[in-house]
């Protein structure tokens, strides 16, 4: 196989996975991603919109803003940021490649957090917390995400 054939499927394989990733996240942050049942009668299945809207409706602004920074703004800019790289390709060292793994690495905090939440619940005894779909869209988006650099940047075979 050609050097050319080999960066071109490889490209594709990257169009591939960037669509997949950016529907996985959308579908991640419009579908529950926990359900909390209490009382055997009343449940809440929060999408992470709802969730961030609710905080700031409830007068929690500043987590509203710090898990929407983290759930929303980054994941999306880090999507972008792979399109961008992926249609215009920029030079190894720029300073967009030396801030992703940053952005990467915190823009998967909100997994944590949303982990921790369900754990805390299911230890408190004071609500019962299920995962939802809108959680593994999200983490499957993240894991697609973070393979993209890679697909990205490993070498052609020869």
């Amino acid at each position: 196989m050609s050097f050319r054939a080999d960066v071109s499927k490889r490209r594709l394989f990257a169009i591939v996975l960037l669509v997949i990733s950016a529907l996985c996240l959308a579908a991640g942050l419009l579908l529950p991603i926990v359900r909390f049942g209490r009382l055997y009668f009343f449940s809440e299945t929060p999408s992470l919109l709802e969730l961030v809207g609710g905080l700031w409706h409830s007068g929690d602004q500043g987590l509203a803003l710090v898990v929407g920074l983290f759930s929303i703004v980054l994941p999306i800019a880090k999507l972008v940021w792979l399109a961008v790289e992926l249609m215009w390709p920029r030079r190894p060292g720029g300073f967009l490649a030396r801030l992703m793994p940053t952005i990467a690495r915190w823009s998967m905090m909100d997994v944590m957090l949303v982990a921790l939440t369900v754990f805390a619940a299911k230890t408190s005894g004071l609500a019962v917390a299920i995962t939802q779909p809108g959680l593994w869209f999200y983490a499957a988006s993240a894991l697609m995400a973070g393979l993209l650099p890679i697909v990205l940047s490993h070498p052609a075979r020869t």
